[in-house]
């Protein structure tokens, strides 16, 4: 397996990443290619995974706070971790725990001090979509279970702690759970 800057020059990965994106999100089964040039804007990251010319898994970032350009490039001191893809057969086997780790140490390559990211529920896989989350949040993260195969455990795994909670954000029941990982100067979990 190898991690590299994914080559948006490249037709046949784009296509490869329409159909990763189609695989593991119902919400770009619709027009994945519309998200494929948007997540290859140049102020973004994107690396990606390739076992040969096969594309095993992808991952991006959104220059999100203290965002500036500089030398061609986008920094910021904080980063929006998304998406993280990887073929639904192949998950398990380390490849999104490396596209992680590469991104944080390009972001904060690029002067990042935290990474962040939405992990939604929309599909009751943790205790938390059963949770009345306004009446007392933090009680409820303290509380979370994963019932599903829930994406937090893996974040968590890889040392993002959960920083918030948006009650409802995708519906009732249905909230965003918030993370975050210090990179950069201050290195914690790296």
């Amino acid at each position: 397996m190898e991690i590299g800057v994914f080559p948006a020059d490249k037709p046949d990965l784009r296509r490869q990443l329409a159909g990763l994106l189609a695989a593991c999100f119902a919400c770009y089964r619709e027009d994945p290619a519309a998200e494929v040039e948007s997540l290859l804007q140049p102020q973004r990251l994107a690396l990606c995974a390739l076992e040969g010319d096969t594309l095993l898994g992808f991952i991006g970032a959104i220059p999100q706070y203290g965002a500036e350009e500089r030398d061609g490039l986008s920094r910021a001191t904080g980063w929006e971790l998304h998406p993280l893809a990887v073929l639904p057969q192949r998950q398990g086997e380390g490849i999104g725990a490396a596209l992680t780790a590469a991104l944080e140490r390009v972001a904060a390559g690029r002067g990042a001090s935290m990474l962040y990211l939405g992990c939604d529920d929309e599909d009751g896989r943790t205790s938390l979509s059963a949770a009345d989350l306004f009446a007392d949040p933090w009680e409820a993260v303290r509380n979370i279970r994963n019932l599903g195969r829930h994406p937090y455990t893996f974040y968590e795994k890889q040392g993002y702690r959960i920083v918030g909670v948006l009650p409802d954000a995708n519906g009732p029941g249905k909230p965003d759970i918030l993370m975050a990982k210090p990179v950069g100067r201050r290195g914690a979990g790296n």
